[in-house]
């Protein structure tokens, strides 16, 4: 073997003894989070800090080009830094054994500090799987480039004559066996701890509703093929949040804490307690302030809960038009999600709700269970906390959410928008009667109209389908006597305030996306 492959093989098997080790960290440091907290975990943690630390306009631009699939492009990036980190490790552990090794705790470092920051952290104990990870990694970086290290070596003296060949063959099976191994208990505990969550959610029963939802009028859904149901189901509702590691909360243990300032009477309530109270149920159209023009993050469900309003004037709470001290509604997730909402909206009527279930069952645990809230006509950023543990009123002035320190607007109504979702962009069409179809959404307001043209004609008005409630969204067709060629085709609606949709594009942040949606279609 020439000297250049023999350098090549040297240091390829010393990035391999690294890779091993930060291999060890991961696995032991999963099973450590196991026993803290899986929100502990190494990548979680990192991944959250790093979630934390983004500018808002990449993160949009992460949902807008990866969709639901942005947490995991983000957690395969940080497998990938990890391992380039400790293969980088490995290699300079063939000359400088003691601080390759040494560096190893940088891992711990960065880990225990993402972790021990995070708004959820519940303290010193969420350093633990990293620092353990570490030192694991770091022992087996110092036995395995041991096996390597040679008294002498040099690039010039590649050969090595005296490394433990087999010396470090056998390390690098034991120390993968043996992290193998530690990383499956992890992922058997971890699928324990999921099955005791899933089994607390089994026992849930949800009562009749003490206000049912209205019975969606005939012609409500026009069930057109390529459009959208009416209703969405649990399984294609879309999911946009920070949150790595799924929160799977003991329903038997949830609490609920009411409190700040103009609260004259602090709260704390309990999943049962919720269960007792007056109970509505109501069909509301959830927006993402993340949707672009014509984006499917949007959807329509049947929601069950408790009236909020009712919970913050068993407080003591008062809305500032009635003399209240508190304008902003500070609502806390377990995994720290700060979400800010104004108190006046929440309490001019509407059914803003402490939702428990979600077409006809407990919601899922990606959508929040146990309990999570939601205002209609606001922006998901300002009014759907997920997995909901604390209510805070407080004021604008005085605070500041998650996603206003990041430069989205303190308030965001939802703005009239229009979708169309068939013919598909650039889909293919026969001359003749076209459907064309879609969605419309002015939530609390209600749509009016709805217009579509092609090629930049006349708008032609479209079909509505009957009205649902007024937090819903509404379908409408067109009939197109389609004509060979390639077209243009854009909606726009109105809305029952007599507002049109502009045609001036905006990006979503700060406030959400707004513009005409198009298609491009051609027709043969």
């Amino acid at each position: 073997m020439s000297a250049r492959r023999k350098t090549l093989l040297y240091l390829a098997l010393g990035a391999l003894s690294g890779l091993v080790a930060g291999f060890a960290a991961l696995a032991v440091a999963e099973l450590a989070a196991v026993a803290v907290r899986p929100e502990a975990s190494p990548v979680t943690a990192v991944g959250g800090a790093a979630i934390d630390r983004t500018p808002a306009a990449v993160k949009d631009w992460a949902i807008r080009n990866f969709g639901t699939d942005d947490k995991l492009v983000l957690q395969l990036g940080i497998l990938i830094v990890l391992a380039l980190f400790a293969m980088t490790l490995g290699v300079l552990a063939l000359r400088l054994r003691k601080a390759a090794s040494a560096g190893v705790l940088v891992f711990g470092v960065v880990g225990a500090l993402a972790a021990t920051g995070r708004p959820d952290s519940t303290g010193a104990w969420d350093a633990v799987p990293s620092v353990v990870g570490a030192l694991v990694a770091a022992a087996a970086l110092f036995l395995l480039a041991g096996r390597l290290a040679v008294a002498g070596h040099s690039a010039n003296a590649p050969s090595a004559p005296g490394m433990d060949r087999r010396g470090f063959v056998a390390g690098v099976v034991g120390v993968a066996a043996a992290s193998t191994g530690v990383g499956f208990l992890g992922l058997r505990l971890n699928a324990a701890g999921a099955k005791e969550a899933a089994a607390s959610r089994a026992t849930v029963r949800l009562p009749e509703p003490d206000s049912p939802a209205p019975k969606l009028p005939r012609g409500v859904d026009l069930k057109l093929p390529g459009l959208s149901p009416f209703t969405t189901a649990n399984r294609d509702f879309y999911r946009v949040d920070t949150a790595l590691t799924v929160p799977r909360v003991d329903v038997g243990t949830w609490k609920l804490r009411i409190h700040g300032k103009g609260v004259s009477r602090p709260l704390t309530v309990g999943f049962q307690d919720l269960l007792r109270r007056q109970l509505v149920e109501r069909d509301i159209t959830m927006t993402c302030v993340s949707n672009e023009v014509g984006g499917s993050y949007v959807g329509t469900a049947r929601w069950l809960g408790v009236r909020l309003a009712d919970l913050l004037h068993e407080s003591g709470v008062r809305p500032p038009s009635h003399g209240g001290s508190a304008d902003q509604l500070v609502a806390r997730s377990v995994d720290g999600m700060t979400i800010g909402t104004p108190v006046e909206t929440v309490m001019d009527g509407r059914d803003a709700l402490l939702a428990v279930g979600m077409n006809g069952e407990p919601l899922p645990f990606e959508h929040g269970f146990p309990v999570r809230m939601l205002v209609p006509g606001l922006f998901g950023y300002v009014s759907a906390c997920k997995w909901i543990q604390e209510i805070e009123l407080t004021t604008f002035d005085a605070y500041d959410a998650y996603w206003v320190k990041r430069d989205w607007a303190a308030k965001a109504p939802i703005k009239t928008e229009s979708r169309i979702d068939t013919p598909k962009p650039f889909g293919n069409v026969k001359a003749g009667r076209v459907a064309v179809a879609g969605v419309a959404w002015a939530q609390h307001k209600g749509i009016a109209r709805v217009e579509v043209r092609v090629d930049g004609g006349d708008w032609q008005r479209a079909e509505l389908a009957t009205e649902g409630p007024v937090d819903t969204w509404r379908q409408w067709w067109w009939e197109w006597p389609a004509k060979p060629g390639t077209h243009t085709l854009e909606v726009r609606a109105t809305d029952r305030t007599g507002y049109t949709q502009t045609d001036q594009r905006a990006r979503p942040i700060p406030d959400g996306a707004s513009g005409w949606h198009s298609v491009v279609a051609t027709v043969t």
